[in-house]
């Protein structure tokens, strides 16, 4: 059964090619429990989760492709469900920030 966020991408966003859908479904099935209730944090974390990942493994190479426009397009999809409530995006951007970056730091250190 597909996630909340799933179902949100599904039926909000514009369909991406094949192998993008399909990794983001993957992504998306794998999201725990405590991500359902919210779809825009549960997208956020999603792509934050799927960087982290990337970095450890430390794939910057052309096959980590498809993994980071997946995570690029979880954010972005964060941000599109945000926009449901205006009142609160700055703030979350200001929090995706921060946490994008602690992801980032976190490889450099």
């Amino acid at each position: 059964m597909p996630t909340p966020a799933g179902q949100w991408v599904a039926a909000h966003a514009e369909q991406p090619p094949i192998a993008l859908r399909a990794r983001l479904d993957a992504i998306l099935n794998l999201a725990s429990a405590d991500r359902e209730a919210s779809v825009a944090p549960a997208l956020l974390d999603a792509g934050q989760d799927l960087l982290a990942t990337i970095l450890a493994l430390g794939c910057v190479q052309r096959d980590a492709a498809l993994d980071l426009l997946t995570a690029d397009a979880l954010v972005t999809y964060a941000f599109e469900a945000a926009a449901d409530d205006p009142s609160s995006l700055d703030e979350r951007a200001a929090q995706a920030m921060r946490a994008i970056a602690a992801v980032v730091d976190a490889r450099a250190t």
